[in-house]
């Protein structure tokens, strides 16, 4: 009787081990999405006027035109802004010659009294301005660009489309 109990049991655990680590497994995934809490568009499009022959520039004065950029951030003191000024042409005609960039990244308007201190608070590397977005709302950025042709010699840029990029991130902190 004892041996029939313990057969018994041993059949029973055995079908439960069997049952516990032989069944059929599933995974159930769990998806999720975010949306960007800071997000950059053009305000207004840039572009170069040409206020003499070795010369290209957006400011008005030279017939050109500032982009503006916007940044909409969702959520204080989680992200920064990179925006940069033009180095180099992403596309002109053929040019024999360097051409040297200068350029400036300011900010011109803020949606809450907050931001003004942005432009002080700001760090700056080579031609790339960074500010940190401690305050939530919309920061507007206007980029200069100024452009010369031959080095020190000042030479005609020859004739033809000239663009230049301006990069901007917003990167989490």
């Amino acid at each position: 009787m004892k041996k029939s109990i313990a057969v018994g049991l041993v059949i029973f655990l055995s079908g439960c081990t069997l049952w516990r680590f032989g069944g059929v497994e599933a995974n159930t995934d769990i998806t999720g999405s975010v949306e960007s809490r800071c997000s950059i568009n053009t305000d207004t499009a840039g572009y170069y006027g040409n206020p003499s022959a070795h010369t290209l520039s957006t400011t008005a004065s030279d017939g050109g035109q500032e982009p503006i950029v916007r940044v909409d951030n969702s959520l204080a003191n989680a992200f920064y802004v990179r925006l940069g000024h033009p180095t180099s042409f992403s596309s002109s005609p053929s040019l024999a010659d360097s051409v040297a960039f200068t350029g400036a990244v300011t900010v011109v308007q803020v949606s809450d009294s907050g931001m003004d201190g942005y432009q002080n608070a700001s760090t700056i590397s080579n031609n790339v301005r960074q500010y940190a977005l401690t305050v939530a709302g919309t920061t507007w950025f206007k980029i200069t660009s100024q452009a010369v042709y031959g080095g020190g010699q000042s030479k005609p840029f020859p004739s033809g489309q000239y663009t230049a990029v301006v990069v901007a991130e917003c990167i989490a902190q």
